[in-house]
């Protein structure tokens, strides 16, 4: 071997290794994510201080999940949630549903009043009627009385065409009227859409959740808050957020 191979041989035994730990990549940290509450990416949230989200991931979605929020200090916070169940058919647009259909209608809208066959949980300051035997919701589109709780059934409603609330004492053991369709109703859109105790599955249109979950809504839900209920999906043009 040649002199100049041997002196090239004795330069790359003392030059030191390449540090191993400057070769490897730097491992990259996640900066921590905060979450957007989803009042804050809705069009609208009623402009009061408490809101009752109830979302579906697709239309064709019979289940999903409420959940209600508290805005303080101009920021909103999630005080709860619960599985939800929807209308056996899924949901569409509030502004063009059709009544009999068993869709869920999406939109944003008040909360008028409260009801149930139980008493209403402690704490509960929305007010509420106790539904007994001549307690019903007319859903006939000939009455004046459409979309209305009545007590009792008028002469100008059909019963088969309306809801005696008390044959119903698990699903309306308590319950929230949705002010779809209510204000000004138009007949033939809907009536008696309320988020209201599970029954055996998916509803006609309604909302419902867990039984101990609409026993605190009611006793957090506060008039003087205006509070609101959203209905909607994950994306698409009934996207909750449109709302």
């Amino acid at each position: 071997m040649s002199r100049v191979a041997l002196a090239l041989l004795a330069l790359a035994a003392a030059a030191p290794a390449a540090d191993a730990s400057a070769a490897a990549p730097v491992p990259h940290t996640p900066r921590p994510v905060h979450h957007i509450p989803l009042p804050a990416l809705m069009a609208d949230t009623g402009g009061g201080e408490q809101l009752i989200t109830a979302r579906a991931p697709t239309p064709r979605s019979t289940t999903g999940t409420v959940r209600w929020w508290q805005r303080h200090n101009g920021r909103w916070r999630q005080a709860g949630w619960a599985p939800a169940r929807f209308g056996a058919r899924g949901l569409t647009e509030g502004g063009t549903r059709v009544q009999g259909t068993s869709t869920t209608p999406t939109g944003l809208y008040d909360l008028p009043f409260a009801f149930g066959t139980a008493p209403p949980p402690h704490g509960t300051a929305v007010p509420y009627r106790r539904a007994g035997a001549d307690s019903w919701w007319c859903e006939d589109n000939a009455s004046a009385s459409y979309n209305r709780w009545v007590a009792p059934l008028p002469p100008d409603c059909a019963a088969s065409e309306s809801e005696r609330l008390a044959d119903y004492p698990t699903q309306y053991a308590r319950a929230l009227v949705i002010g779809f369709n209510y204000h000004r109703p138009v007949h033939g859109r809907g009536a008696g859409i309320f988020l209201h105790v599970n029954g055996k599955g998916a509803t006609a249109g309604c909302v419902s959740v867990p039984a101990w979950s609409m026993a605190r809504i009611l006793s957090w839900i506060r008039p003087s808050a205006h509070p609101h209920i959203a209905l909607g999906t994950a994306h698409g043009p009934t996207a909750l957020t449109r709302y």
